[in-house]
């Protein structure tokens, strides 16, 4: 971790660090992970870092904002990286997890040809890579895993899953790892590994309740497909334990650093807080917050009390003076018209329907200048007491975790769209503080 005297987090020093090989968003869902992730890998490639995003949002934006039609399970290179002077050899590549893809290239490099298609062909497979619970999360870490193994990029830049608790996958492995190696599994397995008439034997005696019951909650066929698959699978499985504990090893590692990513909410930075915690339990090396989408004001020495009682002064002005006005433009008898225009022999409109030419009332006035100075001093009271509520939100979460480097990244007008606005992400990002008179 890279920590100012400020308690400020520094950045580009995590980035240009050589030893810094994997960093890890992690977050809340909606408090821009996926964002952050992208600006981080962008700002590292044109700082000379060769960099890989790995992300797990299916949205289209990120994809688009780096100028590529679609990502998927492979790496695709972004283009237009405007690389800074004496950074040579940035280079920004991204992908988006193919869950089952991902799981497919697992039985494919641990199986033969033979045994492999029989594995992908059957439907219990199928419905276990394509939704068994934990499965996205496991398959993140097998990516990050095959991403790090394959030493072609200098640093791997993760966005984590949108899981119901965003560190699920950290225990995601350890749950897939401890259904495929576990005892329902291994029971499945052993005709298969015992074979012939001793097989069938034990598949009869030794198995003859559990499938019994099996049977009727799962239905026969299920429950063939299931023993069909794990037979193909008996020496498949082994290793995902092994893996798992591996990935797990990796994240521990100095190399990792992770990144909690809120937003200045109570709930987001209250899930922040039980991120950080869970990951001193876990011994993960936690790098610092982000703390996303603040808020600030160009005309912070106004405070919102001030501002709202310009505004009622300004108000009673106005009503002052509309009691008044010059005598000229003052209706008088001598202006009204000698006769009055006889009234139409048609039913009046209705209010609701007349219009001014009808009706006779006078069109609506453009605001004043104090109206307007009124509404303006209104909005900047309302933003302050927003800058007000976030940084009472963030002290709060200081001073439970003071230890915690935090940097800030002022909110923007809209969405980003493309790479300036990725690098605008970055350049707040290593900023570490919110300028003054973002919106």
């Amino acid at each position: 971790m890279t920590l100012n005297p400020s308690g400020t987090l520094d950045v580009d020093p995590l980035l240009d660090d050589p030893q810094t090989r994997i960093v890890v968003c992690c977050g809340s869902g909606g408090v821009g992970k996926t964002t952050t992730a992208a600006a981080l890998g962008l700002r590292a490639a044109e700082r000379g870092r060769k960099v890989v995003v790995l992300t797990i949002d299916p949205a289209r934006r990120l994809a688009q904002s780096m100028g590529i039609d679609s990502l998927d399970n492979t790496p695709r290179r972004v283009k237009d990286i405007a690389t800074a002077e004496g950074a040579e050899g940035g280079e920004l590549h991204a992908m988006m997890l193919d869950m089952k893809r991902t799981f497919d290239e697992i039985v494919e490099a641990h199986a033969d040809e033979e045994r492999a298609k029989a594995i992908l062909g059957n439907p219990f497979y199928q419905s276990l890579s394509a939704g068994f619970a934990g499965t996205q999360e496991y398959m993140a870490m097998e990516k990050l895993g095959q991403l790090r193994s394959r030493d072609e990029w200098d640093l791997i830049v993760v966005d984590t899953p949108p899981s119901r608790s965003a560190l699920d996958f950290l225990d995601a492995p350890t749950r897939l790892g401890s259904f495929l190696d576990g005892k329902l599994i291994r029971l499945l397995m052993a005709p298969a590994k015992v074979g012939g008439r001793a097989g069938m034997k034990f598949l009869n005696v030794g198995m003859s309740l559990m499938t019994g019951t099996l049977g009727k909650l799962l239905g026969g066929q299920l429950l063939r497909d299931v023993q069909t698959f794990v037979a193909a699978m008996d020496t498949t499985f082994g290793g995902f334990r092994t893996r798992a504990d591996a990935t797990y090893k990796l994240l521990q590692a100095p190399g990792t650093a992770f990144l909690v990513v809120a937003a200045p909410e109570r709930d987001a930075l209250r899930e922040a807080a039980y991120f950080v915690e869970r990951l001193a339990a876990e011994k993960m090396p936690l790098a610092g917050l982000v703390l996303n989408r603040v808020h600030g004001s160009g005309a912070g020495r106004l405070s919102a009390e001030r501002a709202l009682a310009a505004a009622e002064n300004l108000d009673e002005r106005r009503i002052v003076d509309q009691g008044g006005g010059k005598e000229e433009d003052r209706a008088t008898p001598e202006a009204l018209p000698e006769t009055l225009p006889e009234a139409p022999s048609e039913a009046p409109l209705e209010a609701s329907e007349a219009s001014p030419e009808t009706s006779g009332a006078a069109p609506t006035a453009e605001p004043s200048i104090e109206q307007l100075t009124a509404g303006l001093l209104r909005l900047h009271a309302e933003r302050m007491r927003l800058v007000a509520r976030e940084q009472r939100t963030r002290d709060r979460f200081t001073a439970l975790h003071p230890e915690v480097a935090v940097t800030e990244v002022a909110a923007l007008p809209g969405d980003v769209h493309d790479l300036t606005g990725l690098r605008d992400i970055g350049e707040r990002l290593a900023a570490g503080g919110t300028p003054a008179g973002v919106v």
